[in-house]
């Protein structure tokens, strides 16, 4: 009878090496980036210079916002299980999902199916990427959906994030169909929301990795690599100076009765 095998392409060990990738791993210490090394784990390939530059930019964008949903997640689990860092790491990360974090996948797909169903040649000009983006902003308008990356609860007139990664994408030559639709989806979207809703951080960040190649599919998972460290760093600023206890007693202390009404 014949041993079973498990092919693998990324980690393998004897008693004495480590591999990854194909290459002795303590060859990789000190001389790939982590974020080249993410990026590295999923395509299969080492990323140039300027692809690694707009990934780590997009990592960088992600990894922290504030106290969002999933930030506060993670400290008030951290506040009820502080024996548990994984477990407050991890509360935060479940909650990436289609109104955070999320988007960033939700967009690359969208922009990706649209790019897929496009016949004829790519535009080459910003007239031509308008057209397709205006069909597209119709069409999901009339199938009464959202068009993701649209829109954000505090920049409401620009996320600071997208022009700068648009213009790192421009500098290494990396600025492809993703974004150019992307950018096009931004100028016409008015004419058929009838209001003018600004390209998100995560938005730009899901287009941008999908013109790196990587798959759609997964771009989720670079959010929450990102968001990762973030959580890491907001769990160790509640361990120097919490506020999990006063966010908690604020809405307990805040919670009002209301007689339950029925349900239909």
């Amino acid at each position: 009878m014949s041993e079973l095998e498990f092919p693998t392409s990324l980690g393998t060990s004897t008693a004495e090496t480590i591999s990854l990738m194909g290459e002795d791993l303590t060859d990789l210490m000190g001389n790939v980036g982590f974020g080249e090394l993410a990026f590295w784990l999923v395509a299969l390939r080492r990323p140039t210079s300027g692809e690694t530059r707009v990934f780590e930019a997009v990592l960088v964008a992600l990894a922290d916002h504030g106290f969002t949903p999933t930030a506060i997640a993670a400290r008030l689990t951290y506040l009820s299980a502080p024996d548990s860092l994984q477990g407050a790491l991890a509360a935060g990360l479940l909650g990436g999902g289609s109104r955070f974090l999320g988007v960033t996948e939700d967009c690359g797909g969208y922009l990706h199916a649209v790019l897929e169903a496009h016949t004829g040649d790519l535009p080459t000009t910003d007239e031509g990427w308008d057209a397709v983006a205006l069909s597209a902003v119709r069409r999901t308008r009339e199938q009464g959906a959202f068009v993701p990356g649209l829109g954000h609860p505090v920049h409401k007139q620009g996320d600071p994030r997208t022009p700068r990664l648009i213009r790192i994408a421009d500098e290494e030559g990396l600025r492809g169909p993703h974004l150019r639709l992307f950018e096009a989806i931004g100028r016409v979207h008015e004419q058929v929301l009838g209001r003018h809703l600004p390209l998100n951080g995560a938005g730009v960040c899901g287009a941008a990795l999908a013109d790196l190649g990587l798959p759609v599919e997964m771009l989720r998972g670079f959010a929450l690599l990102a968001r990762a460290a973030g959580l890491l760093g907001q769990l160790a600023e509640e361990r120097r100076r919490p506020i999990g206890m006063d966010a908690y007693l604020t809405i307990d202390r805040n919670a009002v009765y209301v007689d339950p009404t029925p349900q239909d």
